[in-house]
Formats: C-alpha cells, sequence, structure tokens
C-alpha cells in the first residue's frame, strides 16, 4: 500500500487542477459568444491559444523536470493556472480573455511531468494502469468540474473563475505539503537543453521509428477529439438549444464514462488483449462516436453517443500512452512524455481552430466528420500497419 501513496497524491493533484480546468469546459463558448459578442471563430482562437502555450511549454518543462525534479515544476505551474483562472474572471474584452488563457496555458503544461511522475513510481507492467490515473483524473474533472461550472454559471461567470482558481490553489497546497518527490532527475545521465522550445530534441525523437509513430497516432487522436472543444457546448446550445446546465450534464456524463474505463475496465482489457488490439477497439467506438455527434436529435440521442465516444477515448489514450513510455528509456521519461504532450497540445490548437471556422463557415457538422474521418485512417493503420513499427514484445501483454 505504502508504494502507491505517491500514485495516489498524483492523483488527487491532477484531479482537483483538472477540476478547475473542467469548471470552465461548458461555458467558456457561450460566455464568449454571448458577453464578449464574438463569433464561433473566435472562441476556437480563444480555446487554440491555450493549446498553442502549451505545445512550446510542455517539452521545456518536461526536460526541466528530467534535471530538477517532477514536484517543483508541478508547483510552480498549479500556481499559474490560479492566476489565469483568476484573470478570466475579469474578462471583460476579448483580449483580457485571450491574456488568461495563455497565463492558464502556461500553467497548464505540467501533463507530461505528471504522466513521467507515475512512469518513475511503476514498472513496465503497471504503466497502463498507472497512466490510466491521468485519464481517470481527467474523467473525474470533467465529471464534477462541468457540472459545478454550468451551476455557478447561474451565479455569474466571475464566480466560475474565482472557484476554478481556488481548486488549483488547493493542488499546489496538496503538492506542496504531501507530494513526495522522485529520483529520476538523480538518475538522469543526458545533458538537458533547457530551452522554451528545443526543435531539435522534437525533431530527434520523432525519428526514432516506434516513438515516433506513436506520438503521431496521439496527435491524430487528440486533433480528432479537438475538432469539438468549443464546437460541442456550441453544438448543444445553438442547434439542440441546451442550457449551460444540460451542456455541463453532457460533458459530466463524458467524465464519467471515461472514468469507469480508464480507472478499471482499461486494466482489465490489458490483461486479455495486447495493445494493438486495444487500439483498434478504441478507435472504431471513437470514430462511431464522433460520426454521429450531429445527428444525435436531442439530450438522449446526445447522451447516448457521448458514451460510445466517451468508451472509445478512455480505451486510446491511456493506452498510446503506455506504448510511449514503454518504448522511451527510463532516464528520457519526462522529455519524450513532455514531447507528446506538446503535439497534442499543438493538436489542440489546431483542432479548435479549425472546428470553430468549419462551424461558422462550412455548417455545424463537419468538425464532427473530420475527427471521425481521422480516427478512421488511425484504425486502418492499426489493423495494417502497426505492428511493423511497434515492437511485438511491446504490444502484447508483458
Amino acid at each position: 500500500m505504502r508504494k502507491n501513496i505517491p500514485l495516489v497524491l498524483i492523483f488527487f493533484v491532477v484531479f482537483v487542477d483538472l477540476l478547475g480546468f473542467g469548471l470552465l469546459i461548458p461555458i467558456l463558448p457561450t460566455f464568449a459568444t454571448k458577453f464578449l459578442h464574438v463569433d464561433e471563430f473566435a472562441v476556437g482562437v480563444a480555446l487554440a491559444v491555450y493549446s498553442l502555450v502549451q505545445f512550446i511549454f510542455n517539452p521545456f518543462f518536461g526536460s526541466l523536470s528530467d534535471k530538477y525534479g517532477r514536484r517543483k515544476i508541478i508547483l510552480y505551474t498549479l500556481l499559474l493556472n490560479a492566476v489565469g483562472y483568476f484573470l478570466f474572471s475579469f474578462a471583460t474584452t476579448f483580449t483580457i480573455l485571450i491574456i488568461s488563457r495563455i497565463i492558464a496555458g502556461i500553467g497548464g503544461s505540467s501533463i507530461g511531468v505528471a504522466q513521467a511522475y507515475i512512469a518513475d513510481v511503476t514498472t513496465k507492467e503497471e504503466r497502463s494502469k498507472g497512466m490510466g490515473l491521468i485519464g481517470v483524473a481527467f474523467g473525474l474533472g470533467f465529471v464534477f468540474g462541468p457540472i459545478l461550472g454550468g451551476i455557478l454559471a447561474n451565479f455569474g461567470y466571475m464566480i466560475v473563475g474565482f472557484v476554478a482558481a481556488s481548486f488549483s490553489i488547493t493542488a499546489f497546497l496538496l503538492s506542496l505539503f504531501l507530494l513526495p518527490e522522485t529520483d529520476a532527475h538523480t538518475k538522469s545521465t543526458s545533458v538537458i537543453k533547457r530551452k522554451i522550445f528545443d526543435y531539435k530534441t522534437l525533431l530527434n525523437i520523432l525519428k526514432s521509428p516506434s516513438i515516433g509513430i506513436l506520438i503521431i497516432l496521439f496527435f491524430i487522436i487528440t486533433f480528432s477529439v479537438a475538432n469539438i472543444y468549443g464546437t460541442f457546448a456550441l453544438l448543444g446550445y445553438k442547434i439542440y438549444h441546451f442550457t449551460d446546465m444540460q451542456n455541463g450534464y453532457v460533458f459530466g456524463i463524458v467524465g464519467i464514462v471515461s472514468a469507469l474505463v480508464q480507472g478499471g475496465l482499461i486494466g482489465r482489457l490489458s490483461k486479455k488483449f495486447n495493445d494493438s488490439k486495444l487500439i483498434i477497439a478504441g478507435s472504431f467506438f471513437m470514430m462511431l462516436g464522433l460520426g454521429f455527434l450531429p445527428y444525435g436529435i436531442n439530450f438522449i440521442g446526445i447522451t447516448i453517443i457521448t458514451i460510445i465516444l466517451s468508451i472509445g477515448t478512455g480505451i486510446l489514450q491511456p493506452t498510446v500512452l503506455s506504448l510511449i513510455s514503454k518504448v522511451t528509456p527510463e532516464s528520457e521519461q519526462g522529455t519524450v512524455l513532455g514531447v507528446n504532450q506538446s503535439m497534442s497540445a499543438f493538436a489542440r490548437m489546431l483542432g479548435p481552430l479549425w472546428g470553430g471556422f468549419a462551424f461558422e463557415y462550412l455548417g455545424y457538422q463537419i468538425p464532427f466528420l473530420t475527427g471521425a474521418f481521422f480516427t478512421l485512417l488511425i484504425l486502418v493503420f492499426s489493423i495494417v500497419w502497426l505492428g511493423k513499427f511497434v515492437p511485438v514484445t511491446l504490444t502484447r501483454q508483458q
């Protein structure tokens, strides 16, 4: 039980922090359109700039954590998160909103560090289950965060920002007093280049066949989902006429299913099926969910479709993350997982930009169908080629 204490603590830290992030998910698009009077593409920009900053800072923080320790980086970024959410409370113009998202984006650039923390304290056999904890934290953050955000929006959007900031401060205090440091930085023998954005490191990592292919797969998965980050709430608000609270409920259902899949089901599935089969199954469910979202008809229909989508993402994300960690040298976990998180942040930048543009100018169905198309590509690739790039011993249950 004692060896699981760091895992439990990092889970709670990530969960509490993402709870604050989840508060803004269902309300930011409607807040921007109703109160700042911007169009759908501008909503996509507000969402994209958050991820652009993470694209730049994730590898930087990952490398720093390899050298100086995971705990220190987590502490600093949690404080930045709190500042970004606090500033959101005073966003009376689109410019202030963008600044708040930039600060929060820098603060949110620690997920790769949290993943590296888990890699430090787990064996390769336990890695899928450990990475699943990050997914559970995301899932639960998306359960309670959006629901709470939808409720708090009734009392004013300023309150939502204050509460989100308080959650990040709570996560900071948990980390400060309870989270132990790992010894990964004392084992690292590689030279750490502490640049804000080190493109040479990025290119070198992507040149590695196994790691590069898996990072690209994770990029496509993230892009496919990111297409709907802003447009999902707008779909509910403009097409299905959902309230902020109903949008919050839908996001909450997504979180519940994701938490169930990544918290318990993925561990059992990984014992019965190799990773290739899990990726095939996950991409199939994800493709169905994305493709049918714009045709859900009503709240019940949307709920059923989002459950299918959540099953797919709940299987795919921890499986691919686990494979990336398995093919990465122990001394480079922070750097590689930071690069992967950076690439996924880049996908989360491109996704909302395309999603917002497509929603406004090409039709509300297009962002969702785009995601379904790219997930279909993952499905075909996984069936035909994945085993040729990733060693067979790493795609089978250890």
